[in-house]
């Protein structure tokens, strides 16, 4: 009879161990999404939601504010949403931000969207990316041709998008974002308005049409929200979510995501361009020093490996490197300015032209471009400038440098009062004139005649 509350007290404590263990909850990672979506945000997106697989995570959740990005960039992180085994809940945060463009496809990808108070969402129509752009609607206060009625003036105009490739991309991108929708069971209608007519919507309206799931003053209260959802997975698995009390692991942006943000900028990868060729010409033209070459190697090769991740107009990259090479080649052929000119021109048109696309953080300044184009051309002039002053000044070497130079006479042949010696350009000559010469006189250089100078006596003798 004892021995009951033995076996109950270590029933108890098995129990108290296991409730234990089942109230440890995964823990939830957070990433963060700040600025315009290119190679360095999928990269560290990516990244992030294989990191929270090996952390066991129950939960991702991407805090957005973007104004849009690359179609390229955008497929692939929604591609690894899709895919992921850990539920991903895109939440636009904070009050002000915003998921336009690229952020609404990815919001609409995603297992949960959420906004904060104060944020907006749409404007998902795809920018041009390549190709040749079409025409331009006509504008409202067109003149209209005489004897038309208003509502005939309103069915000439051309619709939006009317030229073939624009419709292909439109109706390629509203098909994208209605099967996420579908997938999701998100408002299919609004989507492709917001492709077709880019409209916009606020938290409130967006919850209200069904856009998104929640709206939650911050990352703690969608948590509280979220807890007991079941959500499904990739792999069709459903997961249960026990946010409430949940450890919160934040993966802020790593050195790796910084670097490849800094260098796939349009504008720093044309600087390291520039500084790339130029290293490189430098060492071929000095040999030897290796500090050109190394700096210029290092830099042109993560300006290829940044241009290859971008949108990039080859035909603007090839312009940019004839004016590079014309701006130098004015340096070692000069040709009174045409081929500086003509290699400024060819930079900065090359320059505008170089990236592909108008999506809203991947321009390149023109003030940069100028400013870029400016130096390069008064370092060139300025190399130019400092030739020709050196072609002007007398020549100190060679034949050149010995006709015309004061000598004194070292000495004078014993049995030839007309021959002797000098020390000149730290060589010793022998001498001839057609005067009878003196040791110490000072006489000048007319000729050379192999290895002998011709000489005649100074107006300055000494004795």
């Amino acid at each position: 009879m004892n021995r009951h509350p033995l076996w109950c007290a270590l029933l108890l404590l098995l129990l108290g161990a296991l409730s234990g263990g089942a109230m440890a909850a995964a823990p939830v990672a957070v990433l963060t999404v700040d600025g315009a979506i290119g190679p360095a945000s999928a990269d560290y997106l990516i990244r992030g939601l294989a990191r929270a697989e090996e952390e066991k995570a129950q939960l991702v959740v991407v805090r957005m504010d973007t104004p849009g990005g690359l179609d390229t960039s955008m497929r692939d992180i929604i591609k690894a949403i899709l895919a992921s085994p850990v539920p991903v809940a895109t939440y636009v945060t904070p009050g002000g931000a915003r998921a336009a463009s690229a952020g609404t496809y990815i919001l609409y990808a995603s297992h949960v969207a959420a906004m904060t108070p104060g944020t907006n969402l749409g404007a998902a129509t795809p920018v041009q990316i390549g190709g040749m752009p079409g025409s331009p609607p006509e504008r409202p206060d067109t003149p209209a041709k005489p004897g038309k009625p208003d509502d005939a003036k309103e069915a000439e105009k051309p619709a939006p998008g009317s030229d073939a490739l624009t419709k292909k991309q439109i109706n390629d991108a509203s098909a994208y974002i209605r099967g996420l929708a579908q997938l999701r069971g998100r408002n299919a209608e609004w989507a492709e308005q917001a492709v077709r007519e880019a409209v916009s919507l606020s938290a409130e309206e967006a919850l209200k049409q069904k856009v998104i799931d929640y709206v939650a003053s911050d990352v703690g209260d969608l948590l509280k929200q979220l807890d007991g959802k079941t959500l499904k997975t990739a792999s069709a698995a459903e997961v249960k979510l026990q946010t409430v009390g949940a450890e919160v692991i934040e993966h802020l942006p790593d050195w790796r995501a910084r670097l490849l943000a800094v260098i796939t900028n349009p504008s720093v990868a044309l600087i390291l361009m520039m500084i790339g060729v130029y290293g490189l010409l430098l060492e071929f033209s000095n040999p030897g020093t290796g500090i050109g070459g190394v700096v210029g190697g290092i830099c042109l090769i993560l300006a290829l490996y940044a241009l290859q991740l971008l949108p990039v107009n080859y035909a603007g990259m090839a312009l940019i490197l004839l004016g590079l090479l014309l701006m130098v080649g004015e340096v070692f052929m000069p040709s009174f300015g045409v081929l500086g000119i003509g290699g400024i021109a060819a930079f900065v048109v090359g320059s505008v032209i170089l990236i592909d696309t108008e999506v809203p953080g991947f321009g390149i300044p023109m003030v940069l471009i100028v400013g870029l184009a400016l130096a390069s051309a008064l370092l060139i002039f300025g190399i130019l400038g400092m030739a020709l002053k050196a072609r002007r000044r007398s020549v100190v070497s060679g034949d050149a440098g010995l006709v015309g130079s004061l000598v004194p006479v070292l000495a004078v042949h014993e049995n030839d009062p007309h021959g002797g010696w000098v020390q000149l350009q730290g060589e010793k000559w022998q001498i001839a004139s057609r005067a009878p010469l003196q040791p110490g006189q000072r006489v000048r250089v007319v000729a050379r005649q192999g290895l002998q100078l011709d000489v005649e006596a100074a107006d300055d003798q000494a004795p």
